[in-house]
């Protein structure tokens, strides 16, 4: 509940308000093509810490570590040049266009202690389906959230394959054994109330599984890719606006764009980094002497999947 009472001021920009309304899906003839890049300028926000003799199953969790007993989750993904990587980007003011792709339930996989993937895009009123792969225990917790507050989606726990190994402290060969197994499917309903469009999912059992969701009124979205860049075709020809969203940028990142029949139309956006503090459990320089971890369960909790680094 915390991570939510940080975020729900830099959500106000998200809400539906008196501006929802039913989209008509049309054979578009004369549509054209958006693309665009998303850069981030200025510092990349520091990473969340946390302490993983604190929360349970810290050493099968803690083979993606930073090798001192901490699990490091970064929102920011960041390439060396600023592309902002794995950010929404969708069109505003588009009551008709192309139909929704049938791909499925969006389906989020809970895979060696992370939430994949980190950031979601549904339609209103959508089912998600959440996977453990893992061999420990999670519990989901979903909220949806704006300048209003938080609400409760739903919490249930989510089963893990019972065929995985249990003695995840054994370091023999037998005990280092794993494979990503399948537990039974939770399909959850992502049940929005009016005015709202974002929810967050999080572990009840480790704090550092997290994802994110946004809900769309259109088929027109995407997410950008390693480069930052995304591409959205058949875009009806009009003036529209376009909005990239992610979780943590709590400020509105707008953009007026005007696509032309059968034209392309290409954006570049830069979103400002954040500045100060995002988050109460901030990675910091010289943490507490109370929160170190001893070198004894050092040595024990080893990241063999990922060494992480601050």
């Amino acid at each position: 509940m915390a991570l939510i009472t940080q975020l729900v001021a830099g959500l106000m920009m998200l809400s539906l308000g008196s501006s929802a309304f039913a989209y008509e899906e049309i054979t578009v003839t004369e549509g054209g093509t958006l693309m665009g890049a998303v850069k981030l300028e200025g510092k990349v926000p520091k990473p969340k810490g946390y302490n993983l003799v604190t929360l349970p199953d810290q050493y099968y969790c803690g083979r993606i570590s930073d090798g001192q007993g901490w699990r490091i989750l970064q929102p920011f993904q960041v390439g060396p040049a600023g592309e902002f990587r794995d950010v929404v980007v969708y069109l505003e003011g588009i009551d008709k266009g192309k139909p929704f792709v049938e791909g499925g339930v969006p389906q989020i996989e809970a895979k060696d202690c992370l939430f994949v993937p980190f950031t979601t895009v549904v339609r209103g009123d959508q089912t998600v389906t959440v996977v453990n792969m893992d061999p420990v225990m999670h519990d989901i917790q979903a909220y949806e959230t704006s300048h209003l507050g938080p609400r409760v989606l739903f919490n249930v726990p989510l089963p893990m394959n019972p065929q995985h190994p249990r003695n995840l402290k054994d370091r023999s060969d037998a005990g280092m054994y794993h494979k990503h197994m399948a537990g039974a499917p939770m399909k959850q309903l992502v049940n929005l109330s009016k005015g709202r469009r974002i929810f967050v999912m999080q572990c009840g059992f480790h704090a550092y599984m997290e994802s994110w969701g946004v809900a769309v009124t259109n088929p027109y979205f995407a997410k950008t890719d390693e480069q930052g860049r995304f591409t959205m075709t058949d875009v009806p020809p009009g003036t529209y606006k376009l909005v990239v969203w992610h979780p943590y940028v709590r400020s509105a990142i707008e953009q007026t764009v005007t696509i032309g029949p059968k034209g392309t139309v290409e954006a570049h956006i830069v979103v400002p980094a954040p500045t100060g503090r995002l988050y109460a459990n901030e990675v910091m320089d010289h943490p507490y002497i109370r929160y170190n971890v001893p070198e004894e369960t050092q040595r024990e909790i080893d990241p063999m999947i990922h060494k992480q680094d601050h």
